[in-house]
Order: structure tokens, then sequence, then C-alpha cells
């Protein structure tokens, strides 16, 4: 199979100011893939879209990077199978590219299936099962905040996750604590996003805090690269901890091994533009399972067609966890798409098409 590729750059335009710890974000620049079958016409669609302040590879000449390697790609001979085509972009793009990796991945993967944005065949992508996911909560002001709490109860949530460290601290835990009066750690799953705000001298007594209101868990409590810290934390389990920018940067199979086995988290998240795209994720998962580790995936700004690729991937697995895969609806210039939100629960809505604006078309 012989593929012309073509870069389409399109900034992402926010609903809101979209608070974290680590700045608020209006919009997101990100780059789709469109990949041509040049022997019969179809079309796959990926999407590199790193994040500035958190990618190691959002580097100035980033689309020249990107063309670059797509340029590389189009002498070869694509692979039309899962395990071909994440060997095959593994072998020709370099690992410091995470979101190359994953936007080419799901470009090839697409156009293996045909084209049509199904990826993996399997019954959410057929619509037929649903994902569950987590309600997020982004940073802001007090009453900003408990609107967005108030909108996921009514919208049928379970779990809510709440970025926090960005604003005072007993804030944050106050409004916490006012879902705690209503619903009851059966009724309502709680977790909590720290982005690594936290430090050696005040994460144990916010963790004791938060402890007191059954939260589920806190991702990333403190900046990563403190394995010592993190490991006294985990073993603690005041809380239990999942990993979430510690993992950027590790690629090598026996550096994911020494970090899991160092730090002994309860979970781990996985961004796969981040982590190094699907083959990546798929071996983050493999070594957490074989390890007792929970995990769960989720999405990072990305538009509907990265979300959608990340999705139909996460569905390979059962018995999930609810995921971090409700990031689609950030956006008032998102590509329109069949994934629809209903009852805290991702899923592939067959009656909604697909919708590339004609500006986006290349």
């Amino acid at each position: 199979m012989r593929l012309r590729f073509q870069v389409i750059p399109h900034v992402l335009k926010f609903r809101f100011e979209a608070g974290t710890s680590r700045g608020s974000f209006t919009e997101k620049p990100t780059w789709f893939i469109k990949a041509v079958n040049q022997e019969t016409g179809q079309v796959g669609w990926g999407e590199a879209s790193p994040l500035k302040g958190l990618s190691k590879d959002y580097v100035p000449d980033y689309s020249n990077r990107l063309e670059q390697y797509l340029n590389a790609c189009e002498g070869n001979d694509i692979p039309e199978t899962e395990p071909e085509v994440l060997e095959f972009v593994s072998q020709v793009i370099p690992a410091e590219f995470p979101s190359i990796r994953f936007g080419l991945e799901t470009a090839l993967l697409d156009i293996a299936q045909g084209g049509g944005f199904c990826l993996f065949n399997n019954d959410f992508a057929k619509g037929k099962n649903r994902i569950p996911i987590n309600g997020l909560v982004w940073m802001g002001d007090e009453s900003f905040m408990r609107r967005q709490i108030e909108e996921k109860l009514k919208a049928g949530f379970g779990t809510i996750k709440m970025k926090i460290g960005a604003i005072d601290f007993s804030t944050e835990l106050s409004l916490l604590e006012s879902i705690r009066k209503h619903y009851t750690s059966r009724e309502i799953t709680l977790r909590v996003d720290a982005n690594g705000a936290f430090d050696a001298h005040n994460v144990y007594d916010h963790l004791h805090e938060l402890a007191a209101l059954e939260i589920h868990s806190i991702e990333q409590p403190v900046a990563p690269g403190q394995w010592s810290l993190m490991a006294e934390l985990c073993q603690a389990n005041l809380i239990p901890i999942a990993l979430d920018e510690e993992l950027i940067g590790v690629h090598d199979t026996g550096e994911k091994v020494r970090l899991l086995e160092t730090i002994r988290p309860q979970y781990i998240i996985l961004k796969p533009s981040l982590v190094g795209g699907i083959g990546s994720s798929r071996e983050w998962i493999n070594l957490a399972n074989s390890r007792q580790i929970g995990w769960w995936m989720t999405s990072m700004l990305e538009s509907n067609i990265g979300l959608n690729a990340i999705a139909q991937f996460t569905a390979q697995y059962t018995n999930l966890l609810p995921q971090g895969l409700g990031t689609g609806q950030l956006y008032h210039n998102n590509v329109s798409s069949p994934l629809t939100i209903r009852g805290g629960q991702l899923l592939y809505d067959y009656h909604q098409a697909w919708t590339i604006p004609h500006a986006l078309q290349g």
C-alpha cells in the first residue's frame, strides 16, 4: 500500500478558559494527518497533538519535523495489519516524538481498515458498547468549579475528577467536601489531579485531608522525577497514587520496568500522545497488568479525531475503570463526530456523522 500524506494545521478554540496548575488554555494548536491510498483513493485521518509546556516534542520546528517524517514514509510500502503498523511506526519515528508516532499510527490504522474513522474492529467502534468515563472539573474560581460539579452530577456521571493545585487548597477541599455532604463514596467516585502541584513539605498533610473524603485516587501529587518520595507516598497509601507526568520521556522497556518496580504505584495514567503512541501504551498496559497495577487512558486535549482513536483503542480492553475521554466537548471548532456522552459514558452514535470542514480537507 502506497500512501500520500498531507499535514493540515488547525487551532482548536476552547469554549472557556481551561485552567490547570501549569496555567490556563484558551486555544490549542494541533496537526491533522491526512493519508491517501494512491491506488484506491481511500483516506485515513490521524492527529499529532503535542501540548505546549508538557510535551517534550513540542519544538519550534514541529511542523517541519512532522512533514519530514511523513515525507520519508511516502516511499515505503506501508503495512496493513495492526502489529505491522505499530512496528513500522516505531522504526520510522523516533521515540522522542510520541505525538507524531500517535498521529501516524492512527492515520495508518484508519486507512488499513478502509478509512471511515474505524481503526479497531470492536463493539465500541460498531456502536454496540460504551466506555465509562469520568466527568472532568477544570480549575477556576470557586463559582466556576462549583457550577461544573453541579453540571456533571446532573449529567449522570458516577465518577468526577477535579483538577487541584491552582487555587487555594482549602477552597478546593471545601468543594470536594460539598460533594461528600450529599453523595457517599458508593454513590460518587471522586478523583483529583494535582499535576505535581504539591511538594515534600505539604504533600502528606494534603493527602491526609483528602483521605478523609474517601478520594479514589490522586494523579501526580508531586512533580515527576522524585522517585523516592513518590515510592514513599505509594507505600503509605493514604490515597491510591496514579502516575501521569512521571511516564513522560520514559521510552526504553527496561526503564519502564525500573520505574514501575521502584515506585510501585497503584495506578498509571496513559496519554498516547505523551507516552509514545498506541504501541508504547500497549507495552505500558502489559507491564502494569503483570504487576497488578491499575490503569486508565486519558486524552490530551486532542480533537475528536484523536479522541476517537484513543477511545477505540481503549475499547480493545475489558473491565475498564472510568476513563478520561471526555474532552471532545471543549472546543467550539471541533470536528463533528459520532462520539457522544450519555449518562457518564462515551458511545459511538451512528445516527451522527463525521464532518470534516472544507477548510480542513486539504
